[in-house]
């Protein structure tokens, strides 16, 4: 529930949400890691039907980093195989409801049956417009910066770009997220407070919640709990607060 100050505050459009803590979740069970990670998608599920509910059109999940790739290779593999059995299960039933469904992160070394996934879902979706789901898979926020940089030099070297005319929403369309508001609102799970490497760029002034909570065990009503967070920011992009005295 929010208060009378609250009310007149616009929703989050833009939530993104590091979703940690599926490990810890199934050690304190003596169960595998791998295990966690399937309740996290049961989480997943559940927070992507809701959201929309509570004024979120865009919602970005981290999924997998760059830097994930350190883990034990069971591990990396049974991730890799949660997100194809979520996009191949849920896929027509996102499709139906007007969800767009986009994946970000490097693609270059990723398998070509997991790119042929992402590349059906992508088409399939592209189209909706209901609710944009973004999901942030062999992602890391300075490696999408360098390889937007890279893009951009490359399009200067051709004359395809004169750099002079480069300024933030230019720049801002060689990122995965090209076409996507910045994030209003950043969640972290797990009682860890740091955003780990995450839309660097797009969160320059999201509001940072981070909740005890591990993955699996987040709820509606914590999402919910976390918008009311942000109701109570006061959010100044460099500025003075109009209210201020």
């Amino acid at each position: 529930m929010t208060d009378d100050a609250s009310a007149d505050r616009p929703e989050p459009r833009h939530t993104a949400i590091i979703m940690d803590g599926n490990g810890r979740w199934a050690k304190a069970r003596g169960r595998p890691r791998s295990f966690g990670h399937k309740r996290g998608v049961e989480t997943v599920r559940k927070i992507v039907e809701h959201a929309g509910e509570l004024g979120v059109r865009y919602l970005t999940l981290f999924s997998f980093s760059t830097e994930n790739w350190s883990r034990p290779a069971d591990e990396v593999g049974a991730l890799f195989e949660l997100l194809k059995h979520y996009v191949e299960a849920d896929l027509e039933g996102l499709a139906r409801r007007g969800v767009r469904i986009r994946i970000i992160g490097r693609r270059d070394n990723l398998g070509a049956d997991l790119i042929a996934i992402i590349d059906r879902a992508e088409a399939r979706t592209r189209d909706n417009t209901d609710f944009h789901l973004t999901i942030a898979f062999n992602y890391g926020g300075r490696d999408e910066i360098l390889r937007a940089c890279q893009a951009v030099a490359k399009e200067a070297a051709s004359g395809a770009l004169d750099v002079s005319t480069l300024d933030e929403a230019r720049l801002g369309g060689f990122l995965d997220t090209e076409g996507l508001p910045d994030v209003d609102l950043m969640i972290r799970t797990s009682g860890e407070q740091r955003i780990s490497n995450f839309l660097l760029w797009q969160a320059a002034y999201a509001e940072l919640v981070f909740v005890e909570a591990l993955w699996p065990d987040f709820t509606t009503d914590d999402l919910a709990s976390a918008i009311n967070t942000y109701h109570q920011r006061v959010r100044r992009y460099g500025g003075v607060d109009a209210g201020a005295a």
